[in-house]
């Protein structure tokens, strides 16, 4: 793990503008409760910061995939961009979601997954190719198509793209990692 200082360490309420206090109560009242550790470097920009919160909620709350989909692609997502903050937030949530310990273990070595149940394989495979390739196969297309229909399909490249976002602010900000059940991902080159 990197021991670097974060670029943008949390700004001290009572030093808030207006905008970013009216940002940041939003993403305080609504799901979350409090303003987590991706939203903290982005509060310097607080209208984006609402616009990616409101993106954000749709994707992790309300998306037309189920929980333990969405944060298996999350998972994918964090390991491409070897995101601390968001693999030590999701991991643990994607295991009590139903996420086997042994994919999510090999997500985290960089490895595939063996057994996955179909939707799974699906989503990784999406997921994977998305990151790796810039696109989709015809084939893991069409899957995804047959086991989520077309709004699915949206929805899961929603969240690689929101995750893929979150996962450049906080790794250029070095955003610091809150304490987890999760074993750190290997750490990522210095840039």
């Amino acid at each position: 793990m990197h021991h670097k200082p974060d670029r943008l360490p949390p700004v001290p309420q009572d030093a808030w503008t207006p905008d970013q206090a009216r940002y940041a109560q939003e993403i305080i009242d609504g799901p979350r409760g409090a303003l987590i550790s991706p939203f903290v470097p982005l509060l310097r920009s607080p209208e984006l910061m609402g616009h990616a919160q409101r993106m954000g909620e749709y994707l992790r709350y309300r998306s037309v995939l189920p929980l333990r989909l969405s944060e298996l692609a999350i998972l994918v997502t964090a390991r491409h961009w070897s995101q601390q903050v968001e693999w030590a937030i999701h991991a643990p949530i994607a295991e009590r979601a139903g996420v086997a310990a042994s994919t999510i273990a090999a997500i985290e070595q960089g490895r595939h997954p063996l057994e996955l149940p179909e939707d799974e394989a699906v989503v990784f495979a999406f997921s994977t190719e998305l990151h790796h390739n810039r696109g989709v196969s015809d084939a893991t297309w069409a899957d995804a198509l047959r086991l989520f229909g077309e709004q699915g399909a949206v929805d899961l490249i929603g969240i690689n793209g929101y995750y893929a976002l979150l996962s450049m602010v906080m790794n250029a900000a070095r955003t610091e990692v809150p304490a987890s059940t999760a074993r750190p991902l290997p750490p990522f080159p210095d840039v």
